[in-house]
């Protein structure tokens, strides 16, 4: 039989974590915030705050890919020149169940290549690419009504992905070419889940208020 004081903590208990939940995810916007911003130091600081106090944070938003909080912080570390730090922490995000992180995938190849093991860096590059790369066809194709159709419209992301790759199954792989295009992709992911957001948003209101589409 449950007593009130059971039902009394548990109360707590659920109130606490959902406390904790919001605290992290205010560290999480405001570390992309400090990323899309160039701020890696200060990106840093914010995610590995949201990681300590739940290092389980997920941060998922819409339709954007599932991320955990040590993608984000093994990232900001990456750009901070952490590679020994950074490959420890997106390790273990790709050991988590979340089947998304991609991203930390790409990351992961630029900190294993940094370190001098290219040939396993290339390897974890080349999957990332291959997973975004799926994920906007996906999204483009399964939700062509909804905010798919947001993501990547022009296909500028797809087609930077695709002549990467071409580079990478041939025999001319550019290391520098490869390393900027990937960081580019990395940071690119993150602008394009908010504009897709804004954009269904701007959409929505706008059918909303009867305004005629152009």
């Amino acid at each position: 039989m449950i007593t009130k004081n059971s039902l009394a903590l548990f109360s707590l208990f659920v109130f606490l974590a959902g406390c904790t939940s919001l605290l992290s995810g205010g560290d999480v916007q405001s570390g992309r915030q400090a990323l899309l911003a160039g701020n890696n130091e200060a990106a840093l600081g914010y995610f590995s705050s949201a990681a300590n106090r739940d290092p389980n944070y997920i941060y998922a938003t819409g339709s954007s890919p599932k991320q955990s909080v040590w993608s984000y912080v093994g990232r900001s570390e990456y750009l901070t020149g952490r590679f020994p730090q950074a490959r420890q922490t997106l390790e273990r995000a790709l050991a988590s169940r979340n089947t998304d992180e991609d991203i930390a995938r790409l990351y992961l190849g630029l900190t294993l290549a940094r370190e001098g093991d290219r040939q396993r860096g290339l390897k974890e590059i080349e999957s990332g690419m291959r997973g975004i790369n799926g994920f906007l066809d996906y999204i483009n194709q399964a939700q062509r009504f909804s905010i798919g159709q947001f993501w990547d419209p022009d296909m500028d992301i797809r087609r930077a992905i695709r002549s990467d790759l071409a580079m990478i199954s041939g025999k001319d792989l550019d290391w520098q070419r490869l390393t900027a295009d990937t960081e580019w992709l990395g940071i690119r992911m993150e602008q394009e889940s908010d504009l897709a957001r804004r954009q269904e948003a701007f959409e929505n209101n706008r059918d909303s208020a009867g305004t005629p589409s152009r």
